[in-house]
């Protein structure tokens, strides 16, 4: 079993593309929590709610990592290495990189 996730520099930091599972609210449907595609910014409903949006956007587009959005949570999921991430490692965006000393 892997305990390590080898797609960690697939993570986009992505802004979610909806404010709730997308397929769901083309539907008129519920869902339970909600988890973000840090590839492209698909959100979609996790395993728990009925329809399995964020799983099916894996097997569709094979985007490998997912993460949380629900508030006070702090973690995602590689679905290629079956492996949790928690804490999230979010990559630095261009002002959280460290300079260069001259």
């Amino acid at each position: 079993m892997q305990t390590t996730c080898s797609h960690l520099a697939q993570i986009q930091n992505p802004s979610p593309n909806t404010n709730g599972c997308e397929e769901c609210l083309k539907m008129g449907d519920t869902w339970v929590h909600l988890r973000l595609c840090e590839t492209c910014g698909h959100v979609g409903c996790c395993d728990s709610s009925k329809n399995h949006h964020a799983t099916k956007h894996f097997h569709h587009t094979k985007h490998p990592i997912m993460r949380s959005i629900e508030p006070g949570e702090d973690w995602g999921w590689c679905y290629m290495d079956e492996v949790t991430l928690e804490p999230f490692p979010r990559r630095p965006t261009a002002s959280h990189k460290r300079e260069t000393p001259r």
